[in-house]
């Protein structure tokens, strides 16, 4: 017979059990506390109790300090928190929410503990993220009360809960634990029970990805890290994260995810053992990917690993004057940058009147700029006078560096690298701004490959501080040193890179946005929910479906056709959902409808 659980609209969960007071579940007890909740909390350490009221003591201090808290809501909060050792103080909760290792065995001791002390009426709620929720309730004597409420680090901070239900739970559980997460002042996501939920289902996988690119010796942690951020506008780079995590806490993850998926995306990179088992599993340990002042610290300190700012130094060419070939927004933009570093630009299109109107443009952003206060009028009006428009690359004969940004196709791109190899002067660089196409194809459409590089602006080009310099097998170390001086001259953070799909940052990028179709398409999530846990729970500038409208659905399935047919991963194959999309002629905002409609301008 099913529990008695509590009608929603007549319990609002006044009495709240937290079940392990580690760091989340410190966190968790805070933001109940401080919304008015009775909060027991139960770990089986005296100490680990003693350390959690500590740290409450010290979150709810700091919080009365920046205004966040009056004093005497603090005092208030603290007095509604008791902590002890014995699991029978949780007799009297409404709900218990369980934040203990991610451990079959040790949650579900702790569920049949919980079965013999709460009353009928009480919810079980575990806070996994990697284990089944649905495993957990079939033990439980009432599996009907029993669903997830998964918070994120740090709890207080962070807005997201997601709200897991089983096939075994009962709607008044789920809906008066989302009641109660509003009461909280978060937003709660329902999702289904499968490991990592929406976001870290989709984190994860990323997270995974660029472990396994640093472990191949691709590029370095530093660069892999500053691309992900400058690139995505990521609050933290992706090893950094796992740092945070705990790398043990990802790797117990990623066998949950990939025991139930068998993508292999979801296999945990090598590397991710080998650190566990040697007990280098992040910040809490002292080292990580990173190595840290100590155990728990924030602050990264040099070690073997750490760039020195003089290692194999070689002098770069000088560049004086520019080239820039094509005449959209990326050619446009890119120009603009130059001539506001005080190069002197030449701007070549297909015809003298193509080249006039992207100067047109470049004017109109640097209006812009003036108007927004972020440059004079008179440093906008030199800046246009560095750029010379024109119809011709014959024109391109004294620059010192061409940057071609005309349309990613590789054979357009490698026509043009050969035209400039017969015009450009001997020790010019030659750079193509390509995402996917391979740069040594355009290396070997000239006779200079070695003077042959990748210089992967993002757009907008005057906005974005990412530049990814792609060097191919034949790339000298001197056009190189060149690039990346440039790109210290124009202010931009260079990240070095090799030559394959994607580079740094598409790589990375395009295989989670595919995956989150895939959760659209699987009936998982809505597109709304899953928007919002990347935002919420992950510090997402943006949601992935309002990305790839941006970005374009015809472009977002090009670069994923490439990196599938460069890695040959099943799990990197487009989506149907986006391939039917693009078909359909709905390719985001430009089109006025892609995954979501958009009005038309």
């Amino acid at each position: 017979m099913a529990s008695p659980l509590p009608d929603p609209s007549l319990s609002p969960l006044r009495t709240v059990a937290v079940v392990g007071l580690g760091t989340m579940g410190t966190g968790i007890a805070e933001v109940l506390a401080r919304a008015g909740r009775t909060v027991i909390g139960i770990d089986i350490s005296e100490a680990q109790a003693v350390r959690a009221v500590a740290a409450l003591e010290a979150s709810t201090a700091r919080a009365v300090e920046r205004g966040r808290l009056t004093g005497e809501e603090r005092a208030q909060a603290l007095a509604r928190v008791r902590t002890g050792t014995d699991p029978r103080a949780a007799a009297d909760a409404d709900l218990v929410i369980e934040v203990a290792p991610e451990s079959y065995e040790v949650k579900r001791q702790i569920f049949r503990e919980l079965d013999r002390i709460v009353r009928p009426t009480a919810i079980l709620a575990t806070g996994t993220n990697a284990l089944s929720v649905t495993r957990l309730a079939a033990d439980s004597a009432h599996p009907e009360r029993v669903l997830g409420l998964h918070f994120f680090n740090p709890a207080p901070a962070m807005k997201l809960v997601e709200v897991v239900s089983s096939v075994l739970t009962a709607p008044a559980a789920v809906t008066a634990v989302t009641d109660l997460a509003l009461d909280l002042g978060k937003e709660p996501v329902a999702v289904g029970d499968r490991p990592g939920f929406v976001a870290d289902g989709l984190l994860f996988g990323y997270l995974n990805q660029a472990a396994a690119m640093y472990e191949a010796r691709y590029a370095s942690r530093e660069d892999i890290d500053a691309a992900m951020r400058l690139g995505c506008g990521l609050p933290m780079g992706p090893l950094a994260l796992l740092d945070l995590i705990g790398i043990d806490t990802a790797r117990t993850v990623l066998e949950a995810m990939y025991a139930a998926s068998h993508d292999r995306l979801h296999a945990p990179a090598p590397i991710l053992r080998q650190l566990s088992e040697a007990g280098l599993t992040g910040r809490k340990a002292g080292r990580g990917f990173y190595t840290y002042q100590e155990p728990g610290s924030a602050v990264v300190v040099p070690d073997a690993l750490t760039p020195r700012a003089d290692a194999g130094a070689v002098p770069g060419r000088p560049v004086r004057a520019v080239g820039v070939a094509g005449s959209g927004t990326m050619a446009s933009g890119i120009a603009e940058v130059f001539a506001k570093a005080g190069y002197e630009v030449v701007l070549a299109a297909r015809s003298e009147q193509k080249a006039q109107a992207a100067r047109a443009r470049i004017g109109a952003s640097l209006a812009r700029s003036v108007d927004k206060g972020r440059l004079t009028a008179e440093a906008a009006a030199r800046a246009l006078e560095r750029i010379t428009p024109t119809g011709t690359y014959e024109d391109f004969a004294e620059v010192d560096l061409a940057v071609e940004a005309v349309a990613e196709d590789l054979a357009v791109k490698r026509h043009l690298f050969a035209a400039l190899d017969k015009v450009c002067k001997p020790g010019a660089v030659l750079a193509t701004t390509t995402s996917s196409l391979p740069v040594v194809a355009c290396a070997r459409a000239t006779s200079r490959p070695r003077d042959v590089i990748g210089m992967h602006f993002f757009n907008p080009a005057p906005a974005m501080k990412l530049v990814e310099v792609v060097r191919t097998v034949l790339t000298s170390d001197e056009a190189h040193a060149t690039v990346r001086e440039v790109c210290g001259q124009l202010r931009k953070h260079a990240v070095d890179c090799g030559d394959r799909a994607g580079f740094i940052v598409n790589a990375l990028l395009f295989p989670y946005l595919n995956n989150a179709v895939k959760m659209v398409q699987e009936h998982y999530a809505s597109l709304d929910d899953i928007d919002a846990a990347m935002k919420l729970g992950g510090g997402y500038p943006m949601g992935p479906f309002e990305l790839l409208d941006v970005v374009g659905l015809d472009v977002s399935l090009a670069i994923e056709k490439v990196l599938h047919r460069e890695f040959r991963d099943p799990g990197l194959a487009p989506a149907p959902l986006l391939e039917h999309l693009v078909a359909a002629g709905c390719l985001g905002r430009k089109t006025g409808r892609g995954f979501r409609e958009y009005a038309r301008r």
